[in-house]
């Protein structure tokens, strides 16, 4: 007898091709055990305002778990999108007073800029990401803390729409209006990962690189839009955060950085690239932001939450490289 064909062993191969070949259920039955505790913890939760209250934190994580995907599915990574979202907000805030759609156009330039700088550092100049996207953050924590003083003294509540669009609901109060942006950016991802070039090419750039760009593809091209994709999905979840809150300041996304790589690990997203969808980032926001609720009734503080976060990511980080490796 070999040590493969032990009972133990056997059992655990089998979960591992279990959550190998369908991720997405093992997510939904995550999910729903979760949703299931925090009620018994909060029987209250278990209401159109308690879930609803959980939609407003999932709808902006997942936004920005939406960049996260995006550029993990080719290696890469943002660290720059808490900053990024931050930046946008404020300038949303800033130019409120011209009106909501300047303010909105104007936060999303932001992070148009950004995500375009961080492409063009990445896939031009092949600064690593990880040293090209934490830069970007601290240049733009830098400019922030000194514009805030300067040029973007001020106004630092949001216009009404922001405010109905990150905050407000429908139907009764029980439908939040950032859901329905989630939804739309949500089937755009999709539909991009899924149904187009891009996609694809997304997808064999994060398994081989080198043969991408033998094959023609020019993957410097493919780093300028998806970071500038990530720079929009970010300034995006940016505003949506402000319109929750009503007001900005320079730490307003800060601990919005950690949870968005989460989801997007959560939901199978191999930091390696090349193995991943949206699909699975969706259900990893939602559990995160389930679990937010949970600690939070539990009166467990914010440090502690991020330290549970970052133990999700290495140990899913670990059990997605183990199913990897035995398929």
């Amino acid at each position: 007898m070999t040590v493969a064909d032990l009972p133990g062993v056997r059992r655990q191969a089998a979960s591992m091709r279990l959550l190998a070949d369908h991720p997405l259920w093992i997510l939904g039955g995550v999910l729903v055990v979760l949703i299931a505790i925090t009620g018994a913890i909060r029987p209250s939760y278990l209401s159109f305002s308690g879930l609803r209250n959980t939609v407003l934190l999932a709808a902006p994580l997942g936004i920005m778990a939406a960049a996260q995907t995006l550029l993990m599915l080719t290696g890469g990574i943002d660290l720059s999108v808490a900053m990024v979202a931050t930046g946008a907000a404020y300038v949303a805030g800033n130019r409120s007073p011209s009106g909501a759609l300047i303010a909105i156009a104007s936060g999303l330039l932001v992070g148009l800029i950004a995500g375009a700088t961080n492409g063009i550092g990445v896939g031009i100049f092949q600064v690593n990401p990880l040293i090209m996207t934490l830069a970007m953050a601290a240049i733009l924590l830098g400019l922030f803390t000194s514009w805030a003083q300067t040029i973007f003294t001020g106004s630092t509540t949001v216009a009404p729409l922001i405010k109905t669009l990150g905050g407000g609901s429908f139907f009764g109060n029980r439908v939040p209006y950032n859901a329905l942006i989630w939804v739309g950016v949500a089937l755009v991802v999709m539909w991009l990962l899924k149904r187009t070039g891009l996609g694809r090419i997304t997808y064999a750039i994060g398994d081989n690189p080198i043969a991408a760009r033998l094959s023609g593809v020019r993957v410097w091209q493919v780093h300028l839009v998806l970071y500038t994709l990530a720079g929009l999905l970010a300034a995006l979840a940016g505003i949506l955060i402000a319109g929750r809150t009503g007001a900005v300041d320079l730490q307003l996304a800060s601990t919005f950085l950690l949870p968005s790589v989460a989801a997007a690990v959560i939901g199978g997203t191999s930091i390696f690239g090349g193995v991943g969808s949206y699909s699975g980032t969706i259900l990893g926001a939602l559990i995160l932001s389930v679990l937010n609720s949970m600690l939070t009734f539990l009166n467990v503080g914010q440090a502690i939450q991020q330290v549970v976060y970052g133990l999700i990511v290495l140990l899913l980080a670990w059990l997605y490289a183990k199913v990897t490796t035995e398929r």
